[in-house]
């Protein structure tokens, strides 16, 4: 049996879905802003993000929101985490991949999480404890898979572009041993087909938490681990990276990040009153 906060996740999920589905024939008059360089968002994803805050608001009032699109939303230990429309560039440009996603953080760490791609009309949904699951499918990742022959999927968001260079390094290092390097354009999608196995890894920059919030949970309730460039799992939404996978591909994937020089490209993370890393 599903968790109650789980089965209202599906149903704004679904709401959401249905939006994205119903607006595809008029792709070619939707309004399109451009927030940031290369980042686009359309009147479709803001119509989502109200049916889905339609449908948590009516449940549980009190939680707060952070939506891609319309922010920070109250305040509390409990948040519900929003991406209406992930993937919204293959969206526009009629390209079949993209995903609903919705997260439960409570105090910083997802507990509960549903991405939902209306095309294939594919739910994954996963609770802290409970594992993951695809359509009532468990879903379990190959544990023992290592690098060698495993695909890999990435992604190259223009507000990162400084950094291109060693995360090229990274990805020829990678590429010695993987079978491939792949860029879907829906970061939670990735997520959720690590969790399913039909990617072996995941790893990104320049990711916010709406990115990653549902998909880390779906592949740590599968069996995998997700982290910071820096190998830390708590507390790492607001961090803007992210490796996951089976542990293996993992480790192998955050050795790359640091040879390469990627990780080296980022600000040290502030101290903590002890004097150390936070």
């Amino acid at each position: 049996m599903q968790n109650p906060v789980v089965n209202v996740m599906v149903k704004a999920a679904r709401a959401a879905g249905s939006v994205l589905l119903r607006n595809m024939a008029r792709l070619d008059s939707l309004n399109v802003v451009e927030k940031a360089r290369q980042d686009y968002a359309s009147e479709v994803d803001g119509l989502a993000e109200r049916e889905i805050i339609r449908e948590l608001k009516r449940a549980y009032p009190d939680y707060a929101i952070l939506g891609e699109e319309t922010g920070q939303t109250g305040k509390g230990r409990h948040t519900f985490v929003v991406d209406p429309l992930d993937g919204t560039s293959n969206y526009l440009r009629g390209i079949p991949h993209f995903c609903v996603s919705i997260a439960l953080v409570d105090n910083g760490e997802p507990t509960d999480a549903v991405i939902y791609d209306p095309l294939r009309n594919e739910l994954f949904c996963a609770s802290r404890g409970s594992g993951a699951v695809l359509n009532d499918r468990r879903l379990r990742l190959n544990t023992q898979r290592e690098l060698p022959g495993a695909v890999l999927v990435s992604g190259f968001p223009p507000r990162e572009r400084k950094r291109l260079a060693p995360q090229l390094k990274a990805i020829e290092m990678l590429l010695a041993e993987a079978e491939d390097v792949r860029r879907s354009g829906s970061a939670a999608l990735d997520l959720a087909w690590v969790a399913a196995g039909r990617c072996d890894g995941y790893f990104e920059a320049g990711v916010k938490p709406w990115d990653i919030a549902a998909g880390i949970l779906l592949v740590r309730e599968a069996g995998g681990r997700a982290c910071d460039f820096r190998g830390r799992s708590e507390k790492m939404l607001f961090e803007g990276q992210v490796i996951a996978g089976p542990m293996k591909v993992v480790e192998r994937v955050q050795k790359a990040v640091q040879e390469s020089g990627w990780l080296a490209s980022f600000a040290p993370p502030p101290l903590n009153p002890a004097g150390t890393p936070g």
